[in-house]
């Protein structure tokens, strides 16, 4: 008999599966309307007024890119549950005062 899969293996897999369900989605309705404004702006002559949502698309993008790239550079998805007990020993601290 096989051993019972470790609870760590099945949260992992879990995560990658509702990543996919979430993230395919967003990057299709991001991707469409991109290459929405891309399509107006180069079709139509009155289409310049395209650039400035392409532009912010682009700089928020690239924005929220760079910051998930620090955070995980700097090891803050390591251990995401530390804050929340170092605040209960935080308030409990407080309460004995």
């Amino acid at each position: 008999m096989n051993a019972p899969a470790k609870p760590s293996r099945i949260r992992g897999r879990v995560t990658l599966v509702l990543a996919v369900l979430i993230l395919v989605p967003s990057l299709w309705g991001f991707g469409s309307k991109f290459l929405e404004f891309i399509a107006i702006f180069r079709g139509e002559v009155d289409g310049a007024f395209a650039i400035a949502p392409i532009l912010n698309y682009l700089l928020a993008s690239i924005g929220f890119l760079l910051l998930f790239l620090w955070a995980t550079a700097n090891g803050m998805f390591h251990d995401i549950e530390r804050p929340k007990h170092r605040l209960l020993e935080i308030e409990k601290q407080l309460d004995k005062r």
